[in-house]
């Protein structure tokens, strides 16, 4: 499954950007600890893509308990690195996993997590929401709304090769 993991850490120099190779994370606490020693003591966000089905995102401020939001809550469900990610959250448990199965039951995709994650960078919860519901807006679409009002629309677009 293809994915795009990437943290940035923001400094008094500005943000600096890092891809992350998913392989060597073993649970949130892992992740949380690579944040940490990426943010040096400061504040890191992390994106996570897969397959545009969903946005996961983990943000560490200091030694402060991690915060998640997930765009997608089915994709824990179905998701190996989403269930990692986002190891608080319960998949829905109507959830029919199997595509193939057209008489199953599956539930709308909902926002899971906390939804303030990015307020403080100029995305609010209710804008943060809107853009997960927005028809055809892919996940790289919104990290790319989220970096741009956080003024990171240049690390991101660094890791992206863009």
């Amino acid at each position: 499954m293809p994915y795009f993991a990437v943290a940035l850490a923001r400094s008094d120099d500005g943000w600096s950007s890092r891809e992350v190779d998913m392989d060597g994370v073993e649970d949130l606490d892992s992740l949380v600890e690579l944040l940490r020693d990426v943010a040096d003591g400061g504040t890191a966000l992390f994106f996570l893509e897969e397959d545009d089905e969903y946005l996961a995102i983990v943000r560490i401020d200091g030694d402060a308990d991690p915060r998640t939001f997930i765009s997608d809550d089915r994709a824990v469900g179905s998701s190996a690195l989403a269930s990692l990610v986002m190891e608080d959250v319960a998949p829905p448990e109507d959830a029919d996993t199997d595509d193939d199965d057209d008489d199953g039951v599956r539930p709308d995709a909902e926002v899971a997590g906390d939804a303030e994650i990015v307020a403080s960078f100029g995305v609010p919860a209710k804008k943060l929401i809107d853009l997960c519901a927005t028809e055809g807006m892919l996940p790289a679409d919104i990290v790319t709304a989220i970096c741009e009002a956080a003024g990171c629309g240049d690390a991101i677009d660094e890791i992206r090769g863009g």
